[in-house]
């Protein structure tokens, strides 16, 4: 329970006042009528500071509650956020932002300084944030992540209180969709440096969005009030957003039927026919821009050995999986970046046995490892972590049958993990081969690629490691033809697959739950939906 301790006494007022807000339809409980969107997501919540999450379903409480320099409008492309307008340099490289009239919570301006402090911290090793790298851009990032420069060489400066330079490494034509990621948002300096870590706690935490936390109770629930200084709180329907932590997706379609929830952002793809006939109007797909796909730790043996992952990442049916398993609408994959990103208009790369029967794939896996030196007098037992939501329990028992397909003494064992401690365990290489998947922060290939560059850090799960891959991304980002750029990609993309450091599984569709009379939703590939856009007719917020 994430509570100060002068607030423990009134837990369980709060909690009640909570519990009946969220009781009744999205118009509000019978508490205070206050108009209430309850949202469900699929995982614990382990952390809301921008800087230290790499989730998901963390970013959907996240962006209700901070503003970047950019946005993402209904339809998740970028607009205006922060920065009201913006100029770049002719070479690129240079970047400058004028900010609008914006406040924090507790009244203070939003300026200018509160994104350089933000672009620093997440480069300050003691944060030791995960996403650090995808900010490699800006100028002097990555050897101030390294210890190798102090903070104040970051290309990030503030010209005066409403203006903001950034100065890039390279060219980004991408940067303003990048800029709407929370890794990029500003962050509230004062409270940071007096509370510490416990400053998103609700006693302390100060945002510039248009909700603010109020309440959290570890593995139940949060709740966050409308922020009345925050951008876009205004036109907000909603003056309340409570968000359900519910891995159990059974108990997700128990609390539509009993009228509890709004939204939820998984469903059991398997049953979606079944669901559409309970819960008419509920079920939302869309093309996604979201890989599965399952990484080896090539840094310890069996693993450092192109052989073995090659072999295994043949035996998986894909093509099976996607049929009888899985959510309708998935494709099997044979390529990192899924089809449908900007940015890369060149001949795809895949694997060169996309087309090769099951049989014939089968046989040279066993050949593959009987080179490497496996057979019955010295088995291949290896362990496979998989995340306990959505449909990866039911792939797990496919893959150990695939993976025992290939020889008697290839012995796979499954191992279910919480997805928090599945995630934790990747950034720590503590794995042998897991399941994993990457959701577009924004719309360009370098998003995807750039998870396999050897200086990614944490989310290079595997530790790959090849020059001539870190070569061609780094030719890339200082290529302004984006004709030749998107071949770079492809060229690069193509090393990597043969080197096997992941394998694509399969391209995935949104999947949520959508109550049908909730207005301001709209599909998009990022699967990005902000609350501030959601109504139910009737709504009167309150003044």
């Amino acid at each position: 329970m994430i509570f100060s301790r002068m607030r423990g006494l009134m837990a369980t007022g709060a909690l009640a006042l909570v519990l009946a807000a969220c009781g009744g339809g999205g118009g509000g409980g019978s508490a205070s009528d206050v108009p209430t969107l309850r949202r469900g997501i699929s995982a614990k919540v382990d952390t809301l500071d921008p800087h230290k999450s790499s989730a998901q379903w963390e970013n959907i409480i996240i962006g209700d509650m901070f503003i970047g320099l950019t946005t993402d409008g209904v339809d998740a492309r970028p607009e205006p956020g922060m920065a009201t307008s913006w100029e770049t340099s002719e070479d690129g490289l240079v970047w400058t932002f004028h900010l609008g009239d914006y406040y924090w919570s507790d009244g203070n301006p939003v300026v200018a300084d509160d994104f350089v402090y933000a672009l620093r911290r997440i480069q300050s090793p003691e944060v030791a944030s995960q996403y650090s790298s995808l900010l490699y851009l800006i100028k002097n990032a990555a050897p101030i992540n390294e210890g190798k420069l102090p903070p104040e060489e970051l290309g990030a400066r503030a010209i005066d209180d409403r203006t903001l330079e950034l100065t890039l490494e390279y060219p980004a034509p991408y940067l303003p969709g990048l800029l709407s990621h929370y890794t990029t948002y500003p962050v509230p300096s004062h409270a940071i440096e007096t509370y510490g870590d416990a400053w998103i706690q609700p006693d302390n935490i100060v945002v510039n969005g248009p909700y603010k936390l109020v309440y959290w109770r570890t593995g139940d629930q949060l709740v966050a009030d409308k922020n009345p200084t925050g951008f876009g709180a205004e036109d907000a329907c909603f003056d309340r957003v409570v968000y359900f932590e519910l891995e159990d997706l059974t108990s997700v379609e128990n609390k539509i039927q009993a009228g509890e929830l709004d939204i939820n952002n998984a469903f059991d793809g398997a049953r979606q026919a079944e669901i559409e006939a309970k819960l008419p109007g509920w079920v939302r797909t869309t093309p996604a821009l979201i890989t599965t796909y399952w990484t080896f730790n090539s840094s310890i043996a069996p693993f450092d050995d192109v052989r073995v992952r090659k072999a295994l990442s043949m035996a998986l049916d894909r093509e099976f999986m996607v049929k009888s398993v899985l959510t309708p609408g998935y494709v099997p994959a044979y390529s990192m970046v899924p089809p449908g990103i900007d940015n890369y208009d060149a001949p795809r790369p895949h694997v060169e046995w996309e087309n090769m029967p099951r049989e014939e794939r089968l046989a040279e896996a066993k050949r593959l490892l009987e080179e490497a030196g496996y057979g019955p007098d010295n088995p291949l037992a290896f362990e496979y972590i998989h995340r306990s939501t959505d449909d990866n329990p039911k792939v797990a028992p496919v893959a150990q049958a695939n993976w025992a397909e290939i020889a008697p003494w290839v012995k796979p064992t499954i191992v279910k993990q919480d997805t928090k401690v599945l995630y934790a365990r990747l950034r720590q290489s503590d794995f042998q081969v897991a399941d994993a998947a990457w959701v577009a922060d924004f719309d360009d290939p370098i998003n995807f690629l750039y998870l396999l560059k050897s200086d990614t850090g944490q989310q290079n799960y595997g530790n790959y490691n090849n020059p001539e891959y870190d070569a061609l991304l780094q030719r890339s980002n200082s290529e302004l033809d984006l004709k030749k750029r998107a071949e770079t990609f492809a060229e690069a993309e193509d090393l990597m697959l043969n080197d096997y450091p992941i394998t694509p599984m399969w391209f995935q569709v949104t999947k949520n739950l959508v109550d049908p009379d909730l207005t301001g939703y709209e599909d998009n590939a990022k699967d990005q939906h902000r609350s501030r856009f959601m109504c139910k007719s009737g709504i009167k917020p309150a003044e």
